[in-house]
């Protein structure tokens, strides 16, 4: 028998899930790129990898959210 609650709980953990997407993946990018950067000695790949980043991590988002309308 399930209770009330678990359906609350399991819906507020996913879209927390699909909020801090964004975020980490665009922290990521920037920390991959930031650490290239140094290791090669180059200046531009922490801009191009924080925009990937964030390119991907909408796109992740797009795909979770239609996920989620398309079940229901």
């Amino acid at each position: 028998m399930k209770e009330k609650g678990d359906g609350f709980t399991a819906s507020a953990l996913r879209y927390t899930a699909i909020a801090t997407m964004l975020p980490a993946t665009t922290f990521a990018g920037y920390l991959i790129g930031h650490w290239l950067d140094k290791w090669l000695g180059t200046g531009y790949l922490t801009m191009v990898l924080l925009i990937l980043g964030i390119v991907s991590g909408f796109v992740q988002l797009i795909r979770e959210l239609t996920r989620n309308t398309g079940s229901k």
